[in-house]
């Protein structure tokens, strides 16, 4: 039997609480209202931008388990991870959490992989509180990709802007007030041979689009309210549509997409082709879309993080771009 990549849970793993940090510029987002706290110190009174997007995660993580009621002692585990080297904001992070620890690494799409992987550990009755989510630095990631920002550089405007941002929740057993994982599908590196890390949409659209294709298909009939990809930002996004609109693809019945990436900095010219980062998904995901969910605007979605699955020493070895995207449905009884 062939392996689809898709399952659903039958235990309904529910996301009872979420947490969302942010950096200054982003306080101007259009999403704003649903951020939990907006830092107005990019470094969050730290002496190195990696130091402070530490400190991110930590004071992030420890909202969403008092939001939920728990405290540090009732996690059973922690599922997070970042971009930077061997992901050490993270690791640190959770050295301060002193919580059981796995890192995850899904770049941008490590918001969607740690929901995803904490379903499964929910569904076999072996935990019963887990905390999960993801987070970016501007500067810190800016520095690692591609220049530092007291360089100047210019980008063209395929290029995006990675938040300051984290977004982390507590995934329980069912409970029937709080948002479910319904279903999720694990993607497939999809490699189109881009090779520009100033474009990150053009390589990531074809990946967002299999795992939504590879979704739909294996979820026949489901009415979705909309389906929101993580990261692509407007380049990334126009791919995706013309992708969707010119595949013939029966299952393509969804009629709402959107893409948290292009709405992130609304029309704000100066960041270009809008949002990226680990934090982006995670922010607008557990932010204002679990808000909406939880507050039954919507009652059933379809959340498609996306991540390039480069290093700086891949790009300087003239390596191509390989790309994942991961989705899960969040639905409401």
């Amino acid at each position: 039997m062939k392996k689809t990549g898709t399952y659903q849970f039958a235990s309904k793993p529910s996301i009872v609480s979420t947490a969302v940090s942010v950096g200054p510029l982003e306080k101007d987002s259009p999403f704003h209202p649903h951020f939990d706290f907006i830092y107005e110190d990019e470094r969050i009174g730290q002496e190195t931008n990696e130091k402070g997007h530490s400190q991110l995660i930590e004071d992030t993580c420890n909202m969403a388990v008092t939001k939920g009621g728990f405290q540090l002692k009732d996690i059973d585990l922690f599922l997070g991870g970042d971009l930077i080297n061997e992901m050490t904001p993270t690791n640190f992070a959770a050295r301060q959490l002193a919580t059981p620890f796995m890192g995850m690494f899904s770049a941008c799409a490590t918001s969607v992989s740690s929901l995803i992987t904490a379903s499964f550990f929910l569904e076999t009755n072996l935990m019963e509180t887990i905390l999960f989510g993801a987070a970016s630095q501007h500067n810190a990631v800016e520095r690692q990709f591609r220049y530092p920002i007291e360089y100047g550089a210019q980008k063209p405007p395929t290029g995006q802007w990675t938040v300051t941002a984290g977004g982390y929740g507590i995934l329980s057993h069912h409970q029937s007030n709080k948002p479910y994982v319904h279903s999720a599908t694990i993607g497939q590196v999809i490699d189109c041979e881009c090779t520009d890390p100033l474009d990150m949409g053009s390589a990531m659209a074809p990946a967002a689009f299999d795992t939504i294709q590879k979704h739909l298909a294996q979820n026949k009939g489901t009415s979705y309210d909309f389906v929101m990809t993580g990261d692509l930002g407007k380049n990334g996004f126009s791919i995706l549509q013309e992708l969707i609109k010119s595949s013939g693809v029966s299952s393509f019945l969804v009629d709402n997409y959107r893409d948290a990436g292009a709405e992130f900095y609304g029309n704000d010219e100066k960041f270009l082709s809008g949002a990226s980062g680990a934090g982006c998904s995670a922010s607008v995901f557990f932010g204002p879309i679990y808000a909406e969910v939880l507050n039954k605007k919507w009652k059933k979605i379809l959340l498609v993080a996306t991540g390039a699955l480069l290093s700086p020493l891949s790009f300087q070895q003239g390596e191509t771009i390989p790309c994942i995207a991961h989705a899960v449905e969040l639905s409401m009884d």
